[in-house]
């Protein structure tokens, strides 16, 4: 299942921030080799507060984590612009209620061969994304942004994704770091259903799920709201 976790939910799914911070220091740190700072076998930060909303696939029960994302609103301090803004000259117009950052965008590759045998390498990512589309227009954003690494470019266009690409620099790491926006609209959405093969909406979303200041109810698609 794909559902949203926001800070009002946070001491009730700590088990599952903890799964997604260790996945995030697997992932960046052992795997990526990203200097960033871990704390035991977690990788969190200053960008992990109250401001922040958690993207997770997980198992129903919640005991198993596949894979999240972390959203940040632009307007709050962002990885976009403290570290990144060279990416994209500090573009005033990244920043709005309806802009979100993207960012530690991972997969556990290993449980997801596991439980999901049949689905094609790299095929986690569709689905991570696809859900990111649906959350982002129940939160009633417009356009989200992202940094990334220049391979990762194939694997937004193999979801059917269309990016603005607003620039990239060097001296991040051993290789550039690229910045672009999405667009978040039902067009985008039924685009990407349509490339990945799936009709239906994929995400969940907590009774106690609380919307964008900008949310504007014809933007939002029909998803299932759980306890």
């Amino acid at each position: 299942m794909f559902t949203l976790i926001q800070s009002q939910d946070f001491a009730h799914n700590l088990p599952l921030l903890k799964a997604a911070f260790r996945l995030r220091k697997k992932v960046f740190h052992d795997q990526l080799g990203w200097d960033v700072p871990i704390t035991g076998n977690m990788e969190f930060d200053a960008y992990d507060n109250d401001k922040v909303q958690y993207l997770m696939w997980c198992s129903p029960d919640r005991r198993t984590l596949y894979g999240l994302i972390r959203l940040l609103p632009t307007t709050a301090p962002t990885l976009l612009y403290d570290v990144f803004g060279a990416t994209h000259d500090h573009a005033p117009e990244l920043i709005g209620d309806d802009i979100l950052e993207g960012t530690r965008m991972c997969i556990d590759d290993d449980l997801i061969a596991r439980d999901f045998p049949t689905l094609a390498p790299g095929a986690g990512f569709n689905f991570l994304f696809l859900a990111l589309c649906e959350v982002c227009l129940a939160l009633g954003a417009r356009r989200m942004v992202s940094n990334f690494e220049p391979a990762m470019s194939r694997v937004y266009r193999r979801a059917g994704l269309d990016y603005v690409m607003h620039g990239k620099a060097d001296g991040y790491g051993a290789r550039p770091v690229c910045c672009a926006s999405f667009e978040v609209s039902m067009q985008v959405l039924a685009k990407m259903r349509r490339i990945i093969g799936i009709d239906l909406p994929v995400v969940t979303l907590p009774k106690t799920f609380e919307r964008l200041p900008t949310y504007t109810p014809a933007a939002m698609p029909h998803m299932a709201l759980s306890g």
